[in-house]
């Protein structure tokens, strides 16, 4: 990539050097504040801003971050060219220039630029993409949480950008419109091979599960309207006739308090995750000794998440004992199997396709959300092949998962690194180091 001819000193921290030829202005200089309200409404369309992605439709966000209000009228009115910033997390990349015309709620600030015979927007919604730029907000911060300080908005209008002569603008954009889309594309490419594969490893799991490795094996009707068939040596039996199910301690509940309290580690819902058990962050609750031996967990368990979101519904881990006196809350259930299956066959079970089925279909339903219970976990159909036949599913599932999660990791990779790329083109062309 080819430089400037000659450079000079600014105060920017990220861009201490920029091309001669170019100012550096405030804020303040490119844009106003948009006061506008939502009255009548003026639009139901509703935005919000997402981190590293910017300004969408609030629909397109799933279920992340805060509700929208039933009351939109006081939110601000925002149109294709402003420059939409959530004060709260602008630190973290919630920040942007919006493309549509719509409504966002008070948390945000809105500007718009003052001269676009001056100011190419898109350059500008470059320029806010700049990691350090965002990085530098933190000086200008209040609060008591690096991800949740409030930018000061006075401060925030004395912040100086660099500025190119508007030709160079055009340039830079076009330039950057063309790169980030070929890297984009590239990105998605990859994603898209993730998804393919752990699709291929979950029917190859399913499959292996649901009617063992030998193909050659013949197969009798399931007999049940979750499971279509079999293979005719397999039995099907409810989970309650080979386990037993614990409920976990209820958060709030009034326990008679003694001198014999204790403070014990214990699993909600995030921490069984989809395949394994998260324990990054474990909280701990007081609770008599006596009390807390009805919720103790013991390695062998299978953790069964009781629901929230969809995606909570009836995930199934085996505990190993990771943390001594472990404790689970009401949540999340407790299966110890008693005879016939291995814990880990039955885990696997919850993951595959008709235990999910199930679990949708059985659940107690509201708004977004799914539970299940005690009674409906317990008449879960459970397959119970020959324990041998376990043990080499097992084997082959693990091997599987193996296998799948290099090559996953190593496309990972690729996608971290196209990413790293795409940021440090644009901060490099915004910041004048290269010339396009």
């Amino acid at each position: 990539m080819q430089r400037y001819e000659s450079y000079k000193p600014t105060t920017i921290e990220w861009a201490s050097k920029i091309p001669a030829d170019w100012r550096v202005q405030p804020i303040r200089a490119l844009f106003k504040e948009r006061k506008e309200k939502n009255k009548g409404p003026k639009t139901d369309f509703i935005l919000s801003v997402m981190k590293d992605i910017g300004i969408i439709p609030y629909d397109e966000k799933g279920n992340i971050g805060n509700k929208k209000s039933e009351n939109i009228e006081n939110y601000k009115v925002v149109y294709p060219g402003d420059l939409v910033v959530n004060k709260m997390n602008a630190i973290i990349g919630s920040l942007g220039i919006s493309r549509f015309h719509g409504a966002l709620s008070q948390v945000y600030f809105v500007l718009y630029p003052k001269d676009l015979s001056r100011t190419n927007h898109k350059y500008l919604g470059y320029l806010f993409k700049v990691r350090p730029f965002q990085q530098s907000l933190i000086k200008i911060s209040k609060g008591m949480m690096e991800l949740r300080e409030s930018i000061e908005f006075d401060e925030f209008k004395k912040l100086v950008l660099p500025v190119p002569p508007r030709d160079e603008q055009d340039r830079i954009v076009a330039f950057l419109d063309q790169k980030t889309a070929e890297i984009d594309a590239a990105i998605m490419k990859k994603e898209r091979l993730i998804e393919l594969l752990n699709e291929q490893r979950s029917i190859q799991t399913n499959r292996a599960v649901t009617l063992g490795l030998d193909r050659a094996a013949p197969l009798r009707n399931g007999e049940s309207e979750w499971i279509e068939s079999v293979p005719e040596h397999w039995e099907i039996v409810p989970l309650k006739h080979i386990s037993t199910v614990q409920s976990g301690v209820t958060l709030g509940k009034n326990f008679v308090l003694s001198k014999s309290t204790k403070s014990y580690p214990y699993l909600r819902v995030a921490n069984v995750q989809d395949g394994y058990i998260n324990l990054s962050t474990v909280t701990e609750i007081i609770l008599p000794i006596r009390e807390a031996k009805n919720y103790l967990l013991r390695a062998g368990n299978i953790l069964v998440t009781e629901g929230g979101d969809i995606d909570k519904l009836g995930r199934g881990n085996c505990w190993d004992g990771q943390i001594e006196e472990c404790l689970h809350q009401n949540h999340v259930f407790a299966v110890r199997i008693l005879k016939r299956v291995r814990p880990e066959f039955v885990a696997l079970i919850t993951g595959v396709s008709y235990a999910r089925r199930y679990f949708t279909t059985t659940a107690n339903k509201t708004t977004n959300l799914a539970s299940t219970n005690k009674t409906k976990l317990g008449n879960l159909p459970v397959l119970v092949p020959p324990l041998s036949e376990q043990d080499a599913i097992l084997d082959f599932c693990n091997k599987s998962k193996t296998k799948y999660a290099k090559i996953i990791d190593s496309v990972a990779k690729e996608i971290s690194a196209l990413k790293d790329m795409k940021s440090s083109l644009i901060a490099e062309a915004v910041a004048g180091r290269i010339r396009v």
